[in-house]
């Protein structure tokens, strides 16, 4: 028996108990419930999961602790590097939420072609207003920021006879044809009538959407932000769609939540929802195959999927 090693059972924190009655760890797990608040129930964990849609300042109660991987559930990281405790890794959530936030901006497209939320407001007067809207069909549609979330979106956009152009930071041709780099932005911007940003926020993108892109819009167009409120410039887009030159769809504002009494809210062709693009029951069964994924290939020694930050990401 002298020449057996000891295994240690993985540590696992996970931040409720729904999470882990999805996820279901296996025997070899030592499963903690842990949010971030109060003292950490360990001083070593193979694996962390902090709640959803949480600050990336919720990540100071890891330091003093011992972290091989923090797994987030959403897909964007902007200010995480900041405060990651040094040699810790960091997983996006990519694979998770690209079905729901496309299903939400292709719904928010529809809804705002075809006036459903005007219809909405009208059934509070009995108005009957049945004149012609602008379809989805025949539209061209430009999707600025071609990862996962705009992949989904143009499965989803192409079944309802649209145009989409696809547009990355890089260009390149695919098995769909070409993907026009970010240097082509300004050729493409007046050429379609629906532009639906997914871009990660960073310093290249913030403010991408400002006044100079706004212009670039032919009259009439759609705007649709799900990517993150900044990407926008706030005053920019309350200018052009107040005059009703253009219109938008926003899951993403800024700031974020829209205050109460902030203008955007009243502009006519403006549809605002408060950033719900992954807040339906399509995420916890893919958070629980993606967490579940990640334990066994920490359990087999292996590197773990979906790294952007620390110890090797990008490689």
């Amino acid at each position: 028996m002298s020449g057996l090693i000891a295994i240690r059972n993985l540590r696992v924190s996970l931040p409720s108990q729904e999470l882990a009655d999805a996820v279901e760890p296996p025997a070899a797990v030592e499963l903690f419930l842990w949010d971030l608040t109060g003292d950490a129930p360990a001083d070593q964990f193979d694996l962390v999961v902090p709640p959803y849609m949480g600050k990336p300042d919720a990540l100071t109660a890891l330091a003093g602790i011992e972290v091989g991987l923090v797994q987030s559930q959403a897909i964007g990281y902007d200010g995480v590097a900041a405060v990651l405790p040094a040699g810790c890794r960091f997983a996006n959530a990519a694979g998770v939420h690209e079905t729901s936030t496309a299903e939400l901006a292709v719904g928010m497209i529809i809804a705002s072609q075809r006036g459903i939320a005007e219809f909405a407001r009208n059934a509070a007067t009995g108005t009957w207003d049945h004149g012609q809207r602008p379809s989805l069909a025949d539209r061209r549609v430009l999707l600025v920021g071609y990862g996962g979330v705009g992949k989904a979106i143009e499965a989803r956009l192409l079944p309802f006879e649209t145009e989409v152009t696809r547009l990355a930071s890089r260009a390149r041709d695919d098995e769909g044809g070409k993907i026009y780099g970010i240097d082509s932005l300004y050729e493409q911007l007046p050429l379609h009538d629906i532009v639906v940003v997914s871009v990660p926020l960073d310093e290249q993108t913030r403010h991408l959407v400002d006044g100079k892109f706004l212009a670039a819009m032919p009259d009439g167009a759609l705007l649709v932000n799900i990517a993150r409120g900044p990407v926008a410039d706030t005053d920019a887009l309350l200018r052009e769609t107040s005059t009703g030159r253009l219109r938008a769809a926003l899951d993403v504002t800024d700031p974020e939540p829209l205050p109460q009494d902030h203008p955007l809210w009243t502009v006519p062709g403006v549809l605002i929802t408060p950033h719900v693009g992954g807040a339906s029951t399509a995420m916890l069964p893919r958070m629980a195959r993606l967490i579940r994924k990640q334990i066994g290939l920490l359990q087999a020694g292996k590197e773990p999927v979906n790294v952007v930050l620390g110890g090797g990401a990008g490689r």
